[in-house]
């Protein structure tokens, strides 16, 4: 045995669940090393990234062949790492096209596969089902009704829980957040989420900002009794620079809106926001166990939302994960010409000025953290991975 097992991210949410993976195994089996694809929180805790995530971190079919070049460099260095190496085990994170892609290479090689956090074939391209099942030797899953929907497939598939519920937790209150970030705890706080891809940032940061600066005139126009002044929150995920963020349109805002980019206790921020708008993703239930009511928004370039619209499966009511957990809809979803600062700006002034609706979402959500289960992923995934190291 050479104790080697290689690891693949290829986003912020896989890079942090990856990252608490690799901890729950190096407690059990501490003579372990990794390598893999990932960025900073992988590396954090001892992964030698053979390749940054963050050169590949694309959304939309489209906009995958602008990236080609670096996609196809990451490929080949991890094929080699694969072949020289020959790790006892590959785990692949989510990033379903091209992690599917290097379990193909690893299963040639002998290499067993787990696959954490498995693709949403159950929303679309469910032909996937069959290649999975080819390419990998175990799949933890991570939504309540995942495992049923596998094993029905033929294969071999484990609830292990969420990953989010053993790190989705603030640790300050409201008014402490606001005190440190000079924040007066009476102003209405709203999370602006535009995604953790360079893409996202550079599609729907402007439509957000737009949004901001709709809500601060509306809310001018309230009565003196009602009217409270609004900041706005933006955090940075790992993939992203404020650069990034600022080039896109923020410092074009600054003088008139009270932002702040908030680079460290996300869930801090999260927590003390009076309502978040969010692309759809991982992050929509980062918000719903925090009890944030939020408007989700998704927007894809024309030709990747038309080729999406062939895939998606057609029995789907919802497409934001909320909504799918809690088996309704709890929270507005608002996709591709819906996403404009007039929609999501009454979408907003709804839920922070509408009580009965709101009230109604927050029931939602308790839902919705009560169907997500019991903490412990990364320990359920730990121990699936090592037996197939055994």
């Amino acid at each position: 045995m050479n104790n080697k097992v290689m690891i693949i991210a290829g986003e912020a949410s896989g890079d942090l669940h990856g990252a608490r993976l690799v901890t729950a195994m190096l407690a059990k089996r501490p003579e372990l090393s990794f390598s893999g694809m990932g960025h900073k929180e992988l590396a954090a805790v001892g992964v030698k990234v053979l390749f940054d995530a963050r050169k590949i971190a694309v959304v939309g079919l489209a906009e995958v062949f602008s990236h080609l070049p670096d996609i196809l460099t990451a490929r080949k260095i991890l094929r080699t790492a694969l072949k020289e190496e020959r790790p006892e085990l590959l785990i692949i994170i989510d990033f379903p096209d091209f992690n599917l892609m290097l379990a193909k290479y690893a299963k040639k090689l002998g290499i067993p596969v787990l696959y954490y956090i498995a693709p949403q074939v159950w929303a679309w391209r469910p032909g996937r089902v069959k290649t999975i099942g080819k390419r990998v030797d175990q799949v933890g899953v991570i939504l309540p009704f995942e495992e049923e929907f596998f094993r029905n497939r033929g294969l071999c598939a484990d609830y292990v829980g969420h990953p989010l519920l053993d790190s989705v937790k603030s640790t300050s209150t409201r008014e402490e957040f606001c005190r440190e970030h000079t924040i007066d705890p009476k102003h209405i706080c709203i999370g602006l989420l535009p995604g953790s891809r360079k893409k996202e940032i550079a599609s729907l940061l402007p439509i957000l900002l737009q949004t901001a600066q709709r809500l601060q005139k509306q809310n001018q126009k309230q009565k003196k009794q009602k009217k409270q002044k609004m900041v706005f929150l933006l955090p940075l995920a790992s993939t992203v620079s404020e650069e990034e963020i600022r080039k896109n349109g923020l410092d074009e805002f600054g003088a008139d809106l009270d932002f702040r980019i908030i680079k460290e206790k996300r869930y801090d921020m999260m927590a003390a926001c009076d309502a978040a708008v969010v692309v759809s993703g991982t992050v929509t239930l980062e918000l719903a166990l925090l009890g944030v009511p939020m408007v989700v928004i998704y927007k894809l370039s024309p030709i990747s939302y038309r080729i999406a619209r062939v895939l998606v499966n057609k029995e789907l009511n919802h497409y934001s994960l909320v909504n799918l957990v809690g088996g309704k809809e709890i929270v507005p979803e608002l996709l591709q010409d819906e996403v404009n600062p007039e929609r999501i700006e009454t979408e907003l002034s709804a839920i922070l000025h509408d009580e009965k609706r709101r009230d109604l979402m927050l029931q939602g959500l308790d839902v919705v953290r009560k169907r997500m289960g019991e903490a412990g992923a990364s320990e359920k995934a730990a121990e699936l991975a090592l037996s197939l190291l055994s």
